[in-house]
């Protein structure tokens, strides 16, 4: 585990955009039971991944359509909130730093450190806003 002294502006990248973290499995499971659609970023200090991801996911958060919950664990750091929502992710093995976008509790999109790693932050944002166009937004024959 590294010194939470050294994380604080990795957490921060994200807090301050407005995620809010759960550092324990009780809260990543009252996250996850919430209805509608919640985004869980593993977020991790990785240098290459997680800094592109990161710019990534305030980049996207600036879209019209985006999660109606978004959240972070810490990968390395917050080891049973990390576990507990990596066991959301189900049919993917532990990655991080990676984004899932839970739908009622149950996975529809997952974004792998495989898929961020190799892509610039605006390449990463772009797939971002893709999926919360598809499964975020909210259409007005909804409400009729």
């Amino acid at each position: 585990m590294y010194p939470e002294l050294m994380l604080i502006p990795m957490r921060e990248e994200l807090t301050k955009a407005g995620v809010q973290e759960l550092r324990t499995a009780a809260e990543v499971d009252r996250a996850a039971a919430a209805a509608g659609t919640t985004m869980i970023i593993v977020n991790s200090v990785c240098g290459c991944a997680a800094g592109r991801m990161r710019p990534a996911v305030r980049m996207a958060l600036q879209n019209s359509s985006k999660p109606e919950h978004v959240y972070s664990v810490f990968a390395g750091q917050d080891k049973e909130a990390t576990e507990r929502a990596r066991a959301y992710f189900t049919g993917y093995p532990p990655s991080s730093p990676s984004i899932g976008i839970l739908r009622d509790g149950k996975l529809v999109y997952m974004l792998q450190r495989s898929q961020i790693e190799t892509r610039e932050a605006p390449a990463i944002a772009a797939e971002l806003t893709s999926a919360f166009d598809r499964l975020c937004a909210t259409s007005s024959a909804t409400n009729d």
